[in-house]
Parts: structure tokens; C-alpha cells; sequence
């Protein structure tokens, strides 16, 4: 799917399969991939089409050596011709397996790269793309485009190419050299070829169809295998384990029953070329033949001619093999050309100046936003936010509160109105320039699979250890960090798994002191957290919190009350705003939410002393 423009509205589709790309021709794929992948390497890719085109021609002269080889030395007794032709044989082979070994080494030089630029090109696609497409399509989809289809392209393009290259050379020297030694007889070998070429097309389709097919299921498997081993836990507590193994085992027996339509698909194609072939070279013999016995064929012009008969037989049994991992490769590379070809709905403006941040004001100005199922998120939301002041958003589920830090990403654009930034719309600055004035902080903290020291300075590479020291015990992380065996190298295992819900927000809060963003967005990042470990990390929060301009969604109590301004949304809109005394005393929305989901905070909240 292609997007483009820029939009309020944003798909959450879940069913759509984003990957799947059904109108691609076979031409477009390869001139595709020989223009914009290809052709940067182009001295590489002319040495090899130099090497397939001299072991094409080489194979073209056997049949002339051939005929040669009987005529002058078995009938003509040519003693001078005798030593003569050997030698002619092994240079004539020997140039053949150099040009051979040189078109198989570049073919594979040439495949990796074009692997590689497909994932690099993927990869960035996928960094820069919206939020609701990645989030809307499965991930095994993706990890699918990466695995099966990059591999699949990558076999595609090494093989294909030495086949609709030097096998086709190979075939045309041979069929030319036929043609030049009889064109009746050739014309009896080559009587088959349109009938093998229908064929061919036909089978091409078929199995155009179910390798997309194992290809889409291949995706779900990746999908579900994810899902299962983020899921495992509920899955042995609920017992589920058989449940799920049978899910796996009807998408695995899916993709086996795809794989074989494929195979038998591809294993007809040889048996029908052979045939081809043999009826045609069976003609030939009883044709050429005859005119042995009756005309005035020699011995070395039929066995040179029955030579490049039987030498065409192998590279256009090669080229018929081909047609269906062309096919294959062209599906696979349909999907993902897919990604690539995806255009974020969320752009710069060309010539976009980046953020001037002064004072870090924010201004929501009138805002609507909906998703493209046409439900209203937000609806004349209106807020102004000064600098430095906290404001903190309540509300029930659903309300759209996380939509509005995502605005202030510009993860998405609104439908209506704007959101300025220090007076300017962020609609005509730079991305890098927004989403580096702000630092994110959400209930569950992103920890990659790396050191410690490399989570905190994710997005500051230049900092310097003192600096990243400094930024840990601000956040009241670095007394921790230390007491482990490596200190700021420890690896914190896939998504920080090695280090507690507490020891993994701190790590986050000292990536955002280190960041030192003016503009602070909070998604309660300490409600995952039990009191204790919302204890810890109080005193980093305080110190994050210090001469920033901050919008945090709430759902504590603890958070709330550190907040200068409290807006309580309500189906998309601000139905109540001010202090925390000031909304009790409405006795309103406010006051209600109070006493249903932050009184039981309270004594906990007094016996921490807070």
C-alpha cells in the first residue's frame, strides 16, 4: 500500500495485509531491481555479463571443433590437425571455466547486494514510517519480508540472471550454430519451443499464486511465534500450551501443502522439456540419418550438429527451471517493494526550517483528530501550555489522551486546527527538530538489548561517560548501576529483562536527563510500578520534572498533585481544567474521578510521606 499527503486520519486496520502487492509484472520487478539496485555496481555487473558472454561463445565453437575432429582427423587422416586440435580443445575449455568461475563469483557478489540494499532500503522505510502502519501490520509480516522474501529474492537474482544470461547466450550461440550447419534439422530440434514456452507461462502462474500464498502464511507464522514466546506466561497459566501448538501446527501444515503446490508445479516443468527436447532431437537423428545413408551428410557435420543439439539441451532445461523461481522472486519481491515503496502520511514540507525553541511554549489550538474508521478522537481540543508549567491530563480510557502526546510528536497529524510550538506550527519544521525538543517517558520504559551505558545515551552517542554518570545520578540510577558486576557495561538482556520495573525506569529517566529536552512528555511512567518501586523513583521524577515545560497523562494520585494544571478529558474534549483544590471544589468530573480511582492512594501516599 501506498500512501502520500498528509492526513487527520489514520488507519488502524488490523486485518489489512500491507505486504501484499498483486499487479507487479515480472518486467517491472527486473527492470526494478537491475536500475535501482543494480545498476550502482554496474563494472561488477559488466564483468559478469563479459564472463557469461565468452562462456556462451565458447560453448558455441564445441560443435565446429567437434565436426572438425571427425571430418579432418577420423575420415581425412589429418596427421597436422591431429596435435593441433587438442590444444585448440583445452584453451577453447579452459577460457570456458574461467569465464564460468568468474559469472558464478560475481552472480553471488551481485545477489548479496542486491539482499542488502533491499533490507537497508526496508529498514529505513520502516524507521521513517507512520506509527499506524507499523502498528496495524503484523510484525511477522515484516520480520517475513526481511527473512523469506529478502532470501528468496537473493537466490532469485543470482540464479536467474546467469540463466536469462549466459544460458540464453549459451542456447542462442548453439541454436545459431545449428541453424549455420542445417536449418532443416534445426528447425525439426527447435519445433518444440513455442509449445514449452505456453507451458511454461502457464506453470509461471500457478506458481506465482502459491508461493504468495506460503509467503502471506509464512508471515502469520512469525506473527504467532512472536505473539506466543511475548505471551508465554498467560499462556501456561491459562493452559493454552496444545491450544497454541495446534495453531502452529495449522499454519506450518499451510505453508507445507503452499511449499508442495510449488514443487510439483516446478517438477513438471522438467519432464515436459525433456520430452520437448528428446522428440526433437529424435527427429533430428532420423532426419539426419536418412540423409546420411541417402544423401551427402558427412560423419563430422552430423556429429557436430548432433553436438550443439545435445549441449543446447542442459542450459534451456536450466532456463526452463528458472521460469518458476523467476516467478517466485518476483513475488517475493513485490512484497517488498511494498515497504519500501510506502510514503509516510506524516512529511516535512520541502525547504522545512528546523524548531527555534525559545521558551517551550505549547499551544493546541483548536485540534480534531480522528482515525480513518471516521470516530472522532479528539474534538476542539484547546490548550495552552507555558513555559516551564506542568499540565497533567485525566480522564477515563478512550478519551484521547495518549493521542495528544502523540500530536505533540507529530506521530500523526491533526484533521483540523494546529499545534504550535514557541508560535511556530510543527507542520512546518523539520521532524528531527520536533521530536528532538521533546524527551518521552511512558509506563513501559523501551531498554534495548544493550549496555546500560549505551540505553542512556541512546539518541546522545556524543555524551561522555562523566556526562552519562552525571545523567544516572540525577535519576537516582547510578547507586544501582554500580553495584552491578560490570557497572555501566552490563548488558540489560532483551527489552532490559535483567533489571527490575524499577531499575529499568530509572535507566530511562537518565536517558532523558542526559537529553536535556526543554519539552517533557509523560505517560505516568511510574504506574506499572508497586509503591515501593514508585518510591525509588520519586527523586528522579522530581529532578526531571525541574525547568521543563512538561505534559503528563496521569493516573496516580502522586502525579496529579505534582501537576500546575489539570485538564479532565471526556470523549476527546477538555471538560474541566485547573488545580487540584480548585477542581474538588467544582465537585465535577474531576472531583468524582477523585474519589473513585485516586482516594484509595491516599494513606499510602501519607505513610510515604508524599
Amino acid at each position: 500500500m501506498t500512501q502520500s499527503g498528509s492526513s487527520g486520519q489514520v488507519s488502524r486496520d488490523g486485518g489489512t495485509d500491507t505486504l501484499t502487492v498483486e499487479d507487479i509484472s515480472a518486467y517491472a520487478v527486473m527492470r526494478r531491481l537491475l536500475v535501482d539496485i543494480l545498476w550502482p555496481h554496474r563494472r561488477v555487473l559488466f564483468v559478469a555479463l563479459i564472463s557469461m558472454v565468452v562462456g556462451a561463445a565458447t560453448s558455441g565453437a564445441v560443435p565446429f571443433l567437434i565436426q572438425v575432429v571427425a571430418d579432418e582427423v577420423f575420415v581425412a587422416k589429418n596427421e597436422t590437425l591431429l596435435y593441433l586440435l587438442p590444444v585448440a580443445i583445452i584453451l577453447v575449455m579452459g577460457v570456458r571455466g574461467v569465464a564460468d568461475w568468474t559469472s558464478k563469483v560475481t552472480d553471488a557478489w551481485l545477489g548479496n547486494k542486491v539482499v542488502s540494499e533491499l533490507r537497508i532500503r526496508m529498514f529505513e522505510t520502516l524507521t521513517k514510517a507512520d506509527l499506524a502502519w507499523v502498528e496495524r501490520t503484523h510484525s511477522g509480516r515484516f520480520v517475513s519480508a526481511f527473512v523469506n522474501d529478502a532470501d528468496i529474492v537473493q537466490r532469485a537474482a543470482a540464479k536467474t540472471m546467469t540463466a536469462l544470461v549466459k544460458d540464453s547466450l549459451t542456447v542462442f550461440f548453439l541454436t545459431a550454430s545449428m541453424f549455420y550447419m542445417d536449418w532443416r534439422l534445426a528447425l525439426l530440434v527447435c519445433a518444440g519451443m513455442p509449445f514449452a514456452y505456453l507451458y511454461l507461462t502457464r506453470q509461471r502462474k500457478r506458481i506465482s499464486g502459491s508461493v504468495r500464498r506460503s509467503l502471506k502464511e509464512a508471515g502469520d507464522l512469525g506473527s504467532m511465534l512472536t505473539q506466543t514466546l511475548q505471551s508465554l506466561r498467560v499462556v501456561k497459566a491459562y493452559r493454552q500450551e496444545q491450544r497454541e501448538a495446534e495453531r502452529f501446527r495449522t499454519i506450518v501444515d499451510n505453508i507445507v501443502r503452499y511449499l508442495m503446490k510449488t514443487a510439483r508445479s516446478r517438477a513438471a516443468v522438467g519432464p515436459v522439456t525433456e520430452t520437448l527436447s528428446g522428440v526433437g532431437i529424435a527427429a533430428a537423428i532420423f532426419y539426419g540419418g536418412w540423409q546420411g545413408i541417402y544423401g551427402n551428410v558427412s560423419l563430422g557435420h552430423f556429429a557436430g550438429f548432433l553436438t550443439a543439439a545435445m549441449l543446447t539441451y542442459p542450459p534451456m532445461r536450466t532456463l526452463a527451471q528458472t521460469q518458476a523461481q523467476l516467478s517466485e522472486g518476483v513475488t517475493a519481491a513485490s512484497r517488498i517493494f511494498a515497504v519500501i515503496d510506502h510514503s509516510a502520511i506524516v512529511a516535512e514540507k520541502p525547504g522545512a526550517e528546523p524548531l527555534n525553541v525559545r521558551e517551550a511554549r505549547i499551544r493546541f489550538e483548536h485540534v480534531d483528530f480522528s482515525y480513518d474508521n471516521g470516530t472522532p478522537v479528539l474534538r476542539d481540543f484547546d490548550l495552552s501550555i507555558e513555559p516551564g508549567q506542568k499540565v497533567a491530563l485525566v480522564g477515563p480510557s478512550g478519551a484521547g489522551k495518549s493521542t495528544v502526546l502523540n500530536l505533540a510528536l507529530r506521530f500523526f497529524d491533526p484533521s483540523g486546527g494546529r499545534i504550535l510550538i514557541d508560535g511556530q506550527d510543527i507542520r512546518d519544521v523539520t521532524l528531527p527538530s520536533v521530536r528532538g525538543a521533546s524527551a518521552l517517558l511512558t509506563q513501559d520504559p523501551v531498554l534495548f538489548d544493550e549496555t546500560i551505558r549505551t540505553n542512556i545515551a541512546y539518541g546522545s552517542e556524543e555524551a561522555s561517560q562523566e556526562k552519562i554518570i552525571e545523567a544516572a545520578k540525577a535519576a537516582a540510577a547510578h547507586d544501582f548501576i554500580s553495584r552491578l558486576p560490570n557497572g555501566y557495561e552490563t548488558h540489560v538482556g532483551e527489552a532490559g529483562g535483567r533489571l527490575s520495573g524499577g531499575e529499568r525506569q530509572r535507566v530511562a529517566f537518565a536517558r532523558a536527563m542526559l537529553r536535556d529536552a526543554p519539552i517533557l512528555l509523560l505517560d505516568e511512567p511510574t504506574s506499572a510500578l508497586d509503591a515501593e518501586a514508585e518510591a525509588k523513583v520519586q527523586t528522579a521524577l522530581d529532578g526531571l520534572l525541574k525547568g521543563r515545560t512538561v505534559l503528563m497523562i496521569a493516573h496516580r494520585l502522586s502525579t496529579v498533585k505534582r501537576a500546575d494544571l489539570i485538564c479532565v478529558m471526556v470523549e476527546g474534549r477538555i471538560v474541566e481544567r485547573g488545580s487540584h483544590h480548585e477542581l474538588i471544589a467544582k465537585n465535577g468530573a474531576y472531583a468524582r474521578m477523585f474519589h473513585t480511582q485516586f482516594v484509595g492512594e491516599a494513606p499510602a501516599l501519607a505513610a510515604a510521606g508524599r
